[in-house]
């Protein structure tokens, strides 16, 4: 499996950013059973997968998603506040993981956890904001919304910054840590490493 994230329909296309978004929450579902089904020692690779896939995701959603939400609904602002919680407090956990080894004995419960709090986040998207998008955008504004996450996941760092939630934290500290893990990245593959 590569690391590309869902970014298509059936049709070929994400005719909005609600079904992008609910697409990549599956991905991220499907992630996190590859994680916790894989043995110890083969635990690392579908686990980066993991790391990127969150940490593209949330930023993406961070510089475009909760803003859009804030601004076109009454109480869009509580609804973002609460998901950036979640946010900050799933990065630190990830964070922690990701500094720890697959195979030791830790992992796996404190995987299990991050696992029950980023579904539960992405249950509170699918309820509370995303339908209140499609509510309240227009079909030309929900897909220049697709178009703008695609657009900051390509940019977005691939790991973890807890304390980088919000668009302005995520402009000052998006490009350098991007650039950062992209290298450390492509560092880690050169050297035949997934860990």
């Amino acid at each position: 499996m590569t690391d590309a994230m869902p970014h298509m329909d059936q049709a070929g296309e994400n005719d909005d950013v609600v079904t992008l978004l609910t697409q990549q929450h599956n991905h991220i579902r499907d992630l996190f059973a590859e994680v916790e089904n894989a043995s110890a020692g083969d635990r690392a690779e579908p686990f980066r997968r993991l790391v990127r896939m969150l940490a593209v995701h949330e930023t993406a959603e961070e510089e475009v998603v909760h803003p859009a939400a804030g601004r076109l609904f009454r109480d869009g602002e509580q609804v973002v506040d609460d998901r950036l919680q979640e946010e900050r407090a799933a990065k630190e956990k990830l964070s922690r993981l990701d500094d720890m080894n697959p195979d030791d004995p830790e992992f796996l419960p404190a995987f299990r956890e991050l696992r029950a709090d980023v579904l539960q986040h992405a249950a509170s998207e699918e309820q509370y904001e995303f339908p209140r998008l499609r509510e309240n955008a227009g079909a030309r504004q929900l897909a220049m919304l697709a178009t703008a996450v695609r657009a900051a996941e390509a940019m977005a760092p691939t790991r973890p910054h807890p304390g980088a939630e919000t668009p302005a934290e995520n402009i000052a500290v998006g490009p350098m840590a991007a650039v950062v893990d992209r290298t450390r990245d492509a560092v880690r593959k050169a050297m035949g490493k997934d860990s």
